[in-house]
């Protein structure tokens, strides 16, 4: 006989307390901690749980009874249903607050490490349209909202352009305006989706595994250029230059056309050929004078203005006079490694994707900077002793890992190295801090400063300054 499942309670009539990690909000019952998607702290609302542990419950909102007199009207038709900006009923000064808290707050539960006061959390000037980058996805299996909603299994209504369903890997939520990137973003993408329902072009059945058209990525820059990059799940000729060609008439504005042929059972592309079909294979991004050359691979961070001010950091952090060699780990296409270089007598850049270091190596190139080398493989296996003596005693480290953080023998490295100071870049403090921990036998906190790259979500940068004890 099988066991029965534990019936999941309905909630009624409780308070939003508090924000927790992840950007769920959070209510108390008794010594029970409830985690709720879409509310804010001062609402009172219904629960269903649909997730039950012995310490905590999870669940969604059934039925609002009073609203919190802190929420603000989101601006995006698609809020709670898209997932992508879960916060727009949260003020951006209390983001701002609960951004800054969670740093403090994993810094001291996780990383036990003795901190320094932190510095108030950097604002975002925009907060809206403030991505260089979205992909969206073909699916001619649309989410829709009223459930009712009865569509003929062949109707070109099933047919959406736009962002997965939360939890749903097969559902697409069709985007009629999203406030997160510039024009002319979201006129390709209705015009490509007006192009292949005029034109029958199928889109992809992510179940099924067929249909023609399968994603769609959209990438802008400061310097106003525009790469658009077309997926096909199969190529056909005929149809495809078709499509292309009616977007390079269509949006002069677009300086990089590229198109995929992605014929496996995922999305990425990082292991496919791209294809030019129209303008340059790159697009440009400027820094302070200097140009970055963006493939349609590479690796930016996507709130462009707000990089910036991430790298002034740390390159604030670094205090750099000329005269030191700098380890530049987790370099991507070396944008933080060139943009230091005129203060570093020599800058060493490691990275795991090969495709990112030779756009690190041009990007050097393209400015002129002769100081920099850059190497391409598993950082705990190329940065050892031998390395090091190769490439000479690093002065100052910086470091960008992805959200995972450091690997534990690329801690064990740099604490062989005895390098005087690190500058720790991190878009994930939780993992931050276990790292921090793992390097404090040898090394102090000595500055903390949060950056928000991403308002309307949970997500927060943060730099952190170490020197050698």
């Amino acid at each position: 006989m099988g066991r029965s499942r534990r019936r999941k309670p309905l909630i009624e009539n409780i308070e939003i307390t508090d924000v927790a990690a992840e950007g769920k909000a959070l209510a108390r019952i008794e010594n029970m901690v409830l985690f709720v998607q879409n509310a804010i702290p001062g609402d009172i609302v219904d629960v269903q749980v649909n997730k039950k542990r012995k310490t905590y419950y999870e669940g969604y909102v059934t039925k609002y009874h009073k609203l919190s007199e802190n929420r603000v009207e989101p601006f995006c038709e698609h809020f709670g249903v898209c997932g992508g900006c879960k916060w727009q009923a949260l003020p951006y000064k209390d983001q701002l607050y609960y951004k800054q808290r969670e740093v403090e707050s994993n810094l001291k539960r996780i990383g036990k490490v003795k901190l320094p006061d932190i510095m108030p959390i950097l604002p975002s000037e925009k907060t809206k349209f403030y991505r260089n980058k979205l992909e969206f996805t073909f699916s001619n299996r649309r989410w829709f909202e009223n459930s009712e909603e009865v569509v003929a299994e062949d109707s070109p209504e099933r047919y959406g352009l736009g962002f997965h369903i939360p939890r749903m890997f097969d559902k697409v939520i069709d985007v009629k305006n999203c406030y997160l990137q510039e024009e002319p973003s979201n006129s390709i993408r209705l015009a490509v989706k007006k192009y292949a329902l005029d034109n029958k072009l199928t889109f992809f059945n992510l179940r099924d595994q067929e249909g023609f058209l399968r994603t769609l990525f959209i990438r802008t820059s400061s310097t106003g250029e525009v790469m658009v990059i077309v997926v096909f799940f199969y190529d056909d000729k005929e149809k495809r230059e078709a499509l292309l060609e009616h977007l390079k008439t269509e949006f002069p504005q677009i300086t990089s056309l590229i198109y995929v042929i992605n014929p496996k059972a995922n999305d990425t592309i990082g292991d496919l050929d791209t294809h030019c079909y129209h303008g340059k294979e790159y697009i440009e991004e400027e820094m302070e004078g200097l140009k970055f050359r963006i493939g349609p691979k590479s690796f930016y961070q996507t709130n462009s203005d707000q990089a910036y001010e991430l790298y002034k950091v740390t390159r604030e952090f670094a205090d750099l006079s000329g005269d030191e060699v700098v380890y530049d780990l987790y370099t991507g296409t070396g944008t933080i490694a060139n943009f230091v270089a005129k203060q570093a007598k020599k800058v060493v850049g490691i990275e795991y994707v090969p495709e990112a270091i030779e756009d690190a190596k041009i990007n050097s190139r393209e400015n002129n900077i002769d100081n920099t080398v850059f190497y391409a493989g598993d950082m705990k296996d190329i940065l050892d002793i031998d390395f090091i003596k190769e490439n000479g005693q690093p002065d100052v480290m910086i470091v960008d890992p992805p959200r995972a953080g450091m690997h534990e023998d690329v801690v064990k490295t740099i604490l062989k190295t005895d390098v005087p100071k690190i500058v720790y870049v991190s878009c994930n403090s939780a993992t931050q801090a276990r790292d921090l921990n793992l390097l404090d036998d040898k090394y102090t906190v000595e500055k903390i400063q949060p950056v928000d790259m991403f308002p309307h979500t949970h997500h927060v940068e943060n730099v952190v300054l170490l020197k050698i004890k």
